[in-house]
């Protein structure tokens, strides 16, 4: 484990610049390309069939690899659809599943069968939600055992061609393209040109060149978390800033441990960092030993927290929750794009 993330960190900051490990790994980074263009092309020209469903399909995903904020995105869009009078579900890999055929997300399911994003998803959206390798399998089965489900949102699905869709969301964060290169080289998995329908960045603020960077006329996301609740007993409540001056660690085992960190220190909080590797499962018990009044936590590493034993009547666990905040034109284009209509 230290060992792997020893070289996650060292390819992240590579990824970050032009710098001579990223310079020498550009010659693969050119069959990358080649290879995924390919696969790509061989889709959009029907050689490769993707499956058409009866209802609209609309697929949330990043091209930088690793955490950009989806599960949030998500979780939101699930809300502003079912205000506007849709039924959504969700369908997703479910990073970590022990399951190779579909599985629904249930009251019982645990990180291990379905992963920690699709329990988040499912506890937080209140949508039915499918988790599958296969994309096209997952929505078969989630039209048929909730036949009242009109759209399905494809949680991290992008890459994924073989179930046609209708609404391409691409997700960034304040990270950019990094150095605009393709993986290995850099932390791309497709260009930044590729085609979509609406861009999102989940940023603090949102600058013409970063604008620039990630193209699309993009809308920028704001992730709020103004409260933290105790994990043994989540109706007791206190906002971040009635923690001030308490021992605090706050922990994050996603894909970008300093998004939540940034989010703490702006409500004024000081504490210890524990970054974790993403979908970690707590079970090498991280938070022994640790002194401290409170630990701060997010809420997809909850999910799993809540079903372990030691964890989850630990007094000193609080999860932060977060909401995104996005402009309510989008959620409005969306719905026109999915009812039919072109876009503003």
């Amino acid at each position: 484990m230290p060992a792997t993330r020893s070289l996650e960190s060292t390819l992240t900051r590579a990824w970050m610049h032009r710098g001579p490990l990223a310079c020498a790994l550009w010659p693969v980074s050119l069959l990358f390309r080649l290879l995924s263009s390919l696969r790509a092309r061989l889709y959009r020209s029907g050689l490769f069939k993707a499956e058409r469903l009866p209802v609209p399909v609309i697929v949330v995903g990043n091209i930088f690899i690793g955490g950009t904020g989806k599960t949030p995105l998500t979780i939101w869009l699930v809300e502003a659809l079912r205000a506007r009078g849709f039924t959504p579900g969700v369908i997703s890999r479910g990073y970590g599943s022990s399951a190779d055929s579909v599985r629904e997300v249930g009251a019982t399911s645990s990180a291990q069968e379905v992963g920690d994003e699709p329990l988040l998803i499912a506890r937080r959206g209140q949508c039915p939600v499918m988790v599958g390798r296969a994309r096209a399998a997952a929505a078969r089965a989630m039209l048929a055992a909730h036949p009242g489900v009109d759209v399905l949102i494809a949680d991290d699905g992008l890459q994924h061609y073989g179930l046609a869709r209708d609404i391409e969301i691409v997700l960034f964060d304040a990270r950019g393209v990094g150095n605009g290169w393709l993986l290995p080289a850099g932390p791309l998995r497709e260009l930044p040109s590729r085609r979509r329908d609406f861009t999102v960045v989940n940023a603090p603020a949102l600058s013409s060149r970063l604008a620039r960077d990630v193209g699309g006329a993009p809308f920028r996301m704001h992730l709020a978390g103004r409260y933290a609740e105790r994990l043994a007993a989540p109706s007791e409540r206190v906002t971040l800033a009635e923690l001030k001056g308490r021992r605090i660690v706050a922990a994050a085992g996603i894909g970008n441990p300093g998004r939540f960190f940034a989010m703490l220190d702006a409500a004024g909080l000081e504490f210890s960092a524990l970054p974790l590797p993403d979908h970690h499962d707590f079970l090498d018990a991280p938070f022994d030993g640790l002194d401290a009044d409170a630990i701060l936590i997010t809420e997809k590493d909850a999910v799993k927290c809540r079903q372990i034993e030691n964890l989850k009547n630990d007094p000193r666990l609080w999860v932060v929750p977060v909401t995104a905040q996005i402009d309510a034109a989008l959620a409005e284009q969306i719905v026109e794009k999915c009812r039919g209509r072109s876009t503003a």
